[in-house]
């Protein structure tokens, strides 16, 4: 399995769960569905990660310093995704990892899957050597910034899911296009698991665990437009406040999560609708609308079809919850960190996965502050409950390095959080 292939490729691997015409015949048929493709079940051996990073042509501060789309497609050349260049082929970088690009110009690699972080963090690594080369080739750079301090929102992707996705969170406030646009992450894919018991031991770790890493790695405090307010990460920030439905599932309900999350999945709202004829430029959905509400006939009049199994497919990755579901889990709750520090993360969401003692242990150590995601955002390692179980979480994932370097990296880890220091350096308020 490959946990970081995009959403898509993953769940069109399992198309079998309606009826051959395409269309879901019933409520339950959609939510099985769902839950088959969403947590492929079988022995959690494989990683990856993604990495994003805002990006400059000139100087960061002008107003046209975002990338031209034909000089980037020009410096990545057969890399180049084809949101950019529709006859790329899209190669992977010779480590395994392919590029994407976000709506406001942020470049992203997404690894290959891997048995082990050590190797997915070299392969990782030589890649991003390999893309700051091609960029830097035609004087783009790229910056290592969870949110942009200096820039106005400005969208350079002019696809139809994007243009929906604007108009659709602009009714929101600021945050949609903040979050679109100026705003970068780390993430890490891991298997969900062999069995259903153990697809939710891990389900509930990464989410009891959230909090408390969230805090430890918030390095995003300026977010240019954002409205006033101190916060240790403007990135979640804005996740937070962008679409609630959409990104805040209720979780801690869920006694089953495939089944819990089959149920929210279909009653998140459309965020758009492809369109059957591919030249459309209008993916816009009926605001308010559900998926359920597609599937039960309710929108017959407004978009004249019932979906199928690639609007659902389609559908689910525009579900933006800290944890995904996409086949494996991804873990989105993480600020892109400065330089090569992202091997960091990977290193502490391997370890406290590494067996199931210490995913129970994990879990019980970040009992107490496993709900506070908006306090995480905001105060981060100045809060002291929350930097007390960042530091006992990450001295557990030291305990279970798999190797010295990852050990060495963990410690220096630990010992930050421990004096609240945020991963660039700067003192939060808290520490002993």
């Amino acid at each position: 399995m490959a946990v970081t292939a995009s959403p898509a490729d993953v769940l069109r691997s399992g198309l079998d769960a309606s009826e051959p015409g395409g269309e879901f015949t019933s409520r339950a048929a959609a939510e099985a569905y769902v839950g088959k493709v969403c947590f492929k079940q079988g022995p959690p051996l494989l990683i990856g990660a993604e990495l994003e990073w805002l990006t400059a042509q000139g100087e960061l501060s002008a107003t046209n310093s975002r990338p031209d789309l034909t000089v980037l497609a020009d410096a990545l050349g057969p890399y180049a995704p084809r949101s950019i260049s529709p006859d790329s082929p899209a190669d992977p970088l010779p480590g395994g990892s392919r590029v994407t690009l976000e709506p406001g110009g942020q470049i992203e690699l997404s690894s290959a899957p891997f048995g082990t972080a050590a190797e997915l963090c070299e392969r990782l690594r030589a890649d991003t050597t390999s893309l700051r080369e091609l960029l830097e080739s035609r004087g783009i750079r790229t910056i290592s910034g969870a949110a942009d301090a200096v820039r106005l929102p400005l969208r350079v992707l002019q696809l139809p899911r994007y243009r929906a996705m604007e108009e659709s969170f602009a009714g929101l406030g600021p945050f949609g296009a903040l979050m679109m646009c100026n705003t970068a992450a780390t993430q890490v894919s891991v298997d969900a698991g062999a069995d259903p018991a153990e697809i939710a031991a891990r389900w509930r770790a990464l989410y009891a665990v959230g909090p408390a890493l969230l805090a430890a790695f918030a390095c995003s405090p300026d977010l240019h437009t954002a409205p006033p307010g101190a916060w240790a990460s403007q990135r979640m920030r804005a996740w937070q406040r962008l679409d609630q439905l959409r990104t805040r599932p209720p979780v801690q309900d869920w006694a089953d999560p495939i089944a819990g999350y089959a149920r929210w999945a279909l009653d998140v709202p459309l965020l758009c609708v492809r369109a059957e004829d591919p030249l459309a430029a209008d993916w816009s959905a009926p605001r308010g609308a559900t998926f359920a509400d597609w599937l039960c006939g309710a929108l017959d009049e407004e978009i004249g079809r019932r979906p199928d199994q690639a609007d659902l497919d389609y559908h689910l990755t525009t579900l933006f919850p800290p944890v995904r579901a996409s086949g494996h889990l991804e873990v989105r709750y993480l600020d892109a960190q400065p330089g090569d520090d992202w091997s960091v993360p990977v290193h502490v969401i391997d370890a406290l996965l590494s067996d199931p003692g210490t995913i129970t242990e994990a879990t019980a150590l970040a009992a107490d502050t496993a709900d506070r995601w908006s306090e995480a955002a905001r105060r981060g390692l100045a809060d002291p409950d929350l930097r007390a179980t960042a530091v006992a979480l990450l001295d557990l994932a030291v305990a279970h390095a798999a190797t010295r370097e990852a050990e060495a990296e963990l410690i220096a880890a630990a010992d930050r959080c421990r004096g609240g220091l945020t991963p660039t350096g700067v003192h939060c308020g808290g520490g002993a």
